[in-house]
């Protein structure tokens, strides 16, 4: 049976690392996923910056669950020799933190011709990645959205197959729904895969809804799931509820998203309440 690790993404409660060090004690959260620092991504931290982040997560009894990088977001035909030099820095940052995952994409199509075209440089740029990280002996985990190669739960399959036990998934349920697929049906194909969760729900028509309000089958996959597997599971909360402002441009959708917040704090408050309330 599996046992779930509660994380969060808590940027989105705010900028400021000292404030969401602080969330993270007030909701009980003992891992966070790390990605902006100050409104600064984890791929641009300097190396003093990341010793001045581990010692305020020590402080605070915080770990990282994973880095939230940006790797792979980049078209399959960019400039891979620049962004190997960046996923040293994000790998060297999750070892020195001690986070033995680091999410990861599988590029976008850019100018590639033919899908056939787009797989094979996505593959391979992936290959390089995979193969960096050993040297850190952190595990690369391929994250599902919008306009990369990994954005149907088969392709996700493909690459998971492709790569073996150097890959890990993060199973992103709301992303799915976002893109037009069945977030259950997705779960079927890739479950025997997952590393981790991203817990974000949403309307197939264009909108992220707090945990249970949408169509992501949460409580379901998750329930399915305990049952499934065996050993510590993280669930990461990602609300978007906030923060998500490109999301129409990222989905090609327009709809006004029913659920509406002052501000962060009150947007990932409701989600992780409505969240626990699922668990």
């Amino acid at each position: 049976m599996a046992n779930y690790v509660l994380s969060a993404f808590t940027d989105e409660y705010s900028a400021d690392f000292d404030t969401q060090l602080a969330a993270a004690k007030r909701f009980g959260l003992k891992y966070i996923e790390l990605r902006f620092v100050g409104g600064k991504n984890v791929a641009d931290l300097t190396p003093q910056e990341v010793t001045e982040v581990k010692q305020k997560l020590g402080g605070a009894g915080i770990r990282v669950s994973s880095v939230g990088s940006p790797l792979g977001k980049i078209p399959a035909s960019g400039d891979m020799r620049a962004h190997l030099e960046t996923a040293k820095r994000v790998f060297e940052t999750a070892a020195t933190l001690g986070a033995k995952y680091v999410r990861v994409f599988s590029f976008y199509k850019g100018d590639c011709i033919s899908q056939e075209e787009f797989r094979g440089k996505a593959t391979d740029n992936l290959s390089k990645i995979v193969s960096l990280a050993k040297d850190y002996r952190v595990l690369p985990c391929h994250e599902n959205e919008a306009g990369i190669y990994g954005e149907s739960p088969e392709n996700c399959k493909e690459l998971l197959e492709t790569f073996g036990k150097n890959l890990g998934c993060v199973f992103d349920m709301g992303n799915f729904v976002l893109d037009g697929f069945s977030a259950y049906s997705a779960y079927e194909t890739l479950k025997d895969r997952i590393t981790y969760f991203h817990i974000k729900d949403s309307l197939s028509a264009g909108a992220v809804v707090p945990p249970g309000k949408g169509e992501a089958q949460i409580k379901k996959i998750l329930s399915d799931y305990k049952s499934y597997a065996a050993g510590d599971t993280f669930l990461t909360l990602e609300p978007h509820l906030q923060t998500f402002s490109g999301l129409n441009a990222l989905v090609g959708k327009s709809f006004d998203n029913p659920f509406k917040y002052d501000n962060e704090i009150a947007a990932f408050t409701d989600a992780y309440e409505k969240f626990t309330e699922l668990l």
